[in-house]
């Protein structure tokens, strides 16, 4: 048997002449089967590969097995005891081989696996996610697809030289509301909007002050779990001395290795407006006020803008403001409120998370939640007049449920990378700004920042750690 340093060398090698040109077998048209499915048999289901067994893979692996179309035959964690849900999975499926270094799960079981799902901490979305798709594999990865803007630019080349089947964690954009706001973009609700309120209530660690307080700089190392693998967690990126406070959830929050509240959340709240309304990527975007500022953790609260430009007709320049955190109040003018039961104004209440799309001509305003919420207008007397196009259709399929059908040949996915990837982009641009906390204007044909050296070094970030660089190469 291999060691894991020759299993990994192994598959360098084998993904770097895969990146050139390959030919590959799915597994499913092979006698490389998994054990027996109880509800399909082996030539009619897919064989997974999944990479991170834990905390959202709690829900992702479900998802993507409920309908008995797909099977796990290889798992992949770097720590299968301590990360959260993971025994959830483990109990599900107690014979699936487990591995730590998703490059050993690759190269030994590569031939039995047809697609792979990612669902471990942003930073390492990307190394796990151009391996699979290297080798031929259809790929499932969590949201935010990378965790730079360069490494979603790679992903979507990726797409279209490896021809396979992609998909982002971004679950609202296949679901009733999803396809409500494709009815409204075909009957020009959503047209000449030009102004986008998005928000989002304070939820993670470091939004709250008190919490925050404890953290000062990088956490202070502590007593590694047994049964981690600190060096594959850290993956591409700096290893820094382990803390509770990484592993296994508090990351999201440092910027060497999360996205923030806006990485996090942004890929829920404006995922419909940036692809339905075409946004594209923004040529400005501004932090207008970043609450305890620095350059190890995100914002205590963040109110930042962006600035679109026209993309022709029906669809003119548009600002999009987001704001993050304890202040997140974005007031709703009295002409939107309906009448009460004594007669007054009732403004409406959006919540804690969503967007307000405003029209030029201030006839009406559409409110949009996040993840499969479905939209409102406002006055609500136009929800009356547009209830056709406001109607809402269940889904056949769940967002997982899609891209397994469409790894069988079967339609195609909602949030393919090429959705999905600049879509991230948007959300990098905007973490760039959280870092730097500078006026920024950007060239979205060049895709470089104007007149700022240190803004361009982020959109790659910290070059990879030497037995990762490989990967940055393969497409």
């Amino acid at each position: 048997m291999k060691s894991p340093v020759s299993s990994r060398r192994h598959f360098v090698k084998h993904a770097a002449a895969a990146g050139l040109s390959f030919n590959f077998l799915p597994a499913y048209l092979t006698s490389a089967r998994a054990a027996d499915n109880p509800k399909l048999p082996p030539s009619r289901r897919i064989n997974l590969g999944c990479i991170g067994v834990g905390g959202r893979a709690g829900s992702v692996i479900p998802g993507l097995t409920a309908a008995g179309n797909a099977m796990p035959v290889a798992f992949a964690d770097v720590d299968f005891v301590t990360a959260k849900s993971a025994e959830k999975n483990l109990k599900a499926f107690p014979d699936v081989k487990r591995f730590q270094d998703f490059r050993e799960m690759l190269d030994k079981m590569g031939k039995d696996i047809d697609a792979v799902s990612v669902v471990t901490p942003d930073h390492t979305h990307f190394v796990a996610a151009i391996s699979a798709m290297a080798l031929g594999k259809h790929v499932y990865v969590e949201k935010p697809l990378t965790h730079t803007f360069e490494e979603a630019e790679i992903l979507m080349r990726a797409e279209k030289k490896f021809k396979v089947i992609t998909q982002m964690g971004n679950q609202g954009h296949t679901s009733a509301g999803a396809e409500q706001f494709k009815q409204m973009l075909a009957a020009g609700i959503v047209d000449d909007i030009v102004k986008i309120q998005a928000w989002k209530s304070p939820s993670l660690w470091f939004m709250n002050a008190t919490e925050r307080a404890l953290v000062k700089g990088y956490p202070a190392e502590e007593p590694k779990p047994e049964t981690l693998n600190w060096d594959l967690w850290c993956g591409p990126q700096e290893v820094k001395p382990f803390s509770k406070m990484y592993h296994p959830f508090n990351w999201r929050g440092f910027h060497l290795y999360g996205g923030g509240m806006f990485g996090d959340w942004g890929a829920h709240i404006i995922d419909f407006a940036h692809h339905h309304l075409k946004l594209g990527l923004p040529t400005r975007i501004t932090p207008l006020a970043l609450a305890d500022y620095n350059k190890i953790s995100y914002p205590l609260s963040s109110d930042i803008r962006f600035e679109f430009p026209a993309r022709g007709e029906k669809l003119p320049a548009v600002e999009l403001h987001w704001k993050a955190g304890g202040d997140i109040h974005f007031d709703i003018e009295e002409k939107y409120g309906d009448p009460g039961p004594d007669g007054k104004v009732v403004i409406p209440n959006p919540g804690n998370a969503g967007s307000l799309l405003h029209r030029k001509q201030g006839d009406y305003l559409v409110q949009r939640g996040s993840h499969d919420r479905h939209s409102l207008l406002y006055p609500r007397a136009k929800m009356v007049e547009n209830k056709d196009a406001m109607g809402l259709h269940p889904m056949k399929l769940s967002h997982q449920e899609s891209f397994i059908q469409a790894c069988l040949g079967n339609g195609t996915t909602e949030s393919p990378f090429s959705i999905s990837g600049e879509l991230t982009q948007v959300l990098n641009l905007g973490t760039i700004a959280e870092y730097l906390n500078v006026d920024l204007q950007f060239d979205p044909k060049t895709k470089r920042f104007i007149g700022n050296d240190e803004a361009n070094a982020r959109l790659a970030g910290p070059a990879p750690r030497a037995e990762w660089a490989d990967c940055y190469k393969l497409a």
